[in-house]
């Protein structure tokens, strides 16, 4: 016999659950930022549960004139940033040699550090058509020299990506970078390009899953 939970209580443990993990992530925000000296509280049969990620992960915030780029090494729970930069391209540089430059520089990274995965912003709404068109343009010439190489390609919303790094999804690119110069101790903040794609590599190997 099968037995269904109605949608009102699976709605309201869901409820409950997400109440439960924005408590948590609050939490260990406050504790980052020195606001609060108690540990969060941390389910450990959840992170029991979880497969620690193993491996590199290039964090890719891509943008047409100052795409961030960033090597996390994960080993366990221990992360460890490799490498940082920002593609700074200038106005005068016509688009479609940007989107060839912004190629050649995931490509060089891909082949320079061999990581496991690629974790990429996700497409997001715009209202600005033209805006929309060369986020995509940019993010295409990046994600393209993944495929080449078959590397695997996973996707984020930025709103996914705060919730997972900092525990609030509006939170600024300022708390971002002060958080992730906490959490991987580093000498200082990032600045916010680099900082952002940094953030991408550190929700994918806080959040993925073995298929």
């Amino acid at each position: 016999m099968v037995f269904h939970r109605s949608r009102r209580g699976s709605y309201a443990v869901l409820k409950k659950f997400i109440k439960m993990s924005k408590s948590t992530r609050k939490l260990w925000a406050q504790h980052l930022s020195g606001q609060s000296t108690a540990k969060p509280k941390v389910d450990s049969q959840i992170l029991l549960r979880k497969t620690p990620y193993k491996g590199k992960i290039l964090g890719v915030d891509p943008s047409l004139r100052g795409t961030g780029l960033a090597i996390l090494e994960c080993d366990g729970n221990s992360y460890k940033l490799l490498h940082s930069e920002t593609l700074t391209l200038k106005p005068k540089i016509d688009s479609i040699a940007c989107l060839g430059m912004i190629h050649q520089s995931v490509a060089q990274l891909l082949d320079l550090w061999k990581p496991r995965h690629l974790s990429c912003e996700a497409t997001i709404y715009v209202q600005n058509f033209k805006t929309a068109q060369i986020m995509g343009a940019a993010r295409g010439a990046a994600l393209s020299a993944s495929a080449i190489r078959e590397v695997p390609v996973f996707e984020y919303a930025p709103l996914r990506v705060k919730q997972a790094v900092v525990g609030f999804g509006r939170a600024s690119k300022e708390q971002m970078s002060q958080t992730l110069a906490q959490m991987l101790h580093l000498p200082k903040a990032l600045p916010y390009d680099q900082a952002d794609a940094l953030g991408l590599a550190l929700c994918h190997a806080l959040t993925w899953h073995p298929g």
